[in-house]
């Protein structure tokens, strides 16, 4: 069974940059542009991991984070930060919210599914 892949990011480019190279090492994304969304779509989908970016409109990804972790659904699901926010403070806020790891952008595809397949197989 293919494993649900939950991508949030504001930007369409790096939504479809993302997509595309999950969707090719066969897994299955869904996509959300900002972090209300993201968490609708967690609410409605069962999703394997999440990734999400930090800052976008209505909910950055901080507070979707520490939502989603107060959801008994997704309590153990792996959450990545995939942002352009590098600072270890940021970092550390992350860890505090829940975040499984980080990853900066721009991302190399390689190293995203690296990563995705070390967290979800």
């Amino acid at each position: 069974m293919a494993k649900i892949i939950l991508t949030v990011d504001d930007s369409a480019s790096i939504r479809q940059m993302v997509a595309f190279t999950l969707k090719s090492a066969g897994y299955t994304v869904i996509e959300a542009a900002d972090g209300q969304e993201g968490l609708d779509k967690a609410k409605a989908n069962a999703a394997n991991l999440v990734l999400t970016d930090q800052n976008m409109p209505r909910m950055d990804g901080l507070t979707l984070i520490k939502t989603l972790r107060g959801l008994p659904q997704y309590k153990s699901v792996p959450i990545l930060m995939l942002t352009t926010e590098s600072s270890d403070a940021m970092k550390a806020q992350g860890k505090a919210v829940g975040a499984t790891g980080w990853l900066v952008k721009p991302f190399d595809p390689q190293k995203l599914l690296e990563v995705v397949k070390k967290v979800i197989g």
